[in-house]
């Protein structure tokens, strides 16, 4: 399901409390990691360091860090037990938890020792609904269809200007990467999506938010 434009899944249970998920697997393993709403607020991850297969954990405590060019934290486990496996594809692509925080950028599977005592602290998105979208609200996340690797906030900005710095960033641009501009120029919608038609490059989102509007682009060529 889609709260305030952030996926929450609901074939995992939640942590509200450290932004986390956890996806039960039978009752001797769980796999685990952050929400959208975390991934947000993280920013574009850079880097990911992992607690040793192996280690004993309580609920709360750290199953890895991860680190943005804004951001460093801990990941924290919903539940108590031993951590099994670790996501290592993480440590070549950190993105794939920005990307893909609830399929490829999983963090960690563990074998739960509290299942049945711990289990009461998780929530269902569908019975949690309003306390979610009370929290996002409160950190001021903005969830997109597609991760932004770059920021543009041109504000008292012209369009026609904005636009040739976005074409400049293009070029320097990886294909496939995602740029997210923000624009207060009231022809900000027709002149982008005049832009997207022309030059191919794709507009996967744009949404007005008060006197601003936020565009989300994909560099497909």
């Amino acid at each position: 399901m889609q709260i305030e434009y952030c996926e929450f899944p609901e074939d995992v249970l939640y942590d509200l409390e450290n932004n986390m998920w956890i996806r039960l697997q039978g009752e001797k393993r769980a796999q685990l990691g952050i929400t959208s709403v975390h991934a947000a607020l993280a920013g574009k991850l850079k880097q990911v360091k992992f607690k040793p297969v192996g280690t004993l954990l309580q609920r709360g405590q750290s199953v890895a860090t991860i680190e943005s060019a804004k951001y460093f934290g801990a990941v924290r486990t919903p539940l108590s037990g031993r951590l099994v496996e670790n996501n290592h594809s993480l440590d070549s692509d950190p993105k794939l938890a920005n990307d893909y925080p609830y399929d490829a950028g999983w963090f960690a599977v563990i074998e739960p020792t509290q299942l049945s005592s711990e289990k009461a602290f998780l929530v269902h998105p569908r019975s949690a609904e309003e306390r979610i979208r009370s929290k996002i609200r409160e950190l001021r996340v903005r969830c997109f269809k597609a991760f932004p690797d770059h920021e543009m906030w041109e504000i008292g900005v012209e369009c026609a200007a904005v636009l040739v710095r976005l074409n400049d960033l293009m070029g320097q641009s990886l294909k496939n990467e995602v740029v997210h501009v923000v624009s207060d120029d009231p022809t900000a919608d027709i002149e982008m999506t005049r832009w997207s038609e022309e030059t191919g490059q794709e507009l996967l989102e744009s949404r007005k938010e008060g006197n601003l509007v936020h565009f989300i682009v994909r560099k497909v060529k």
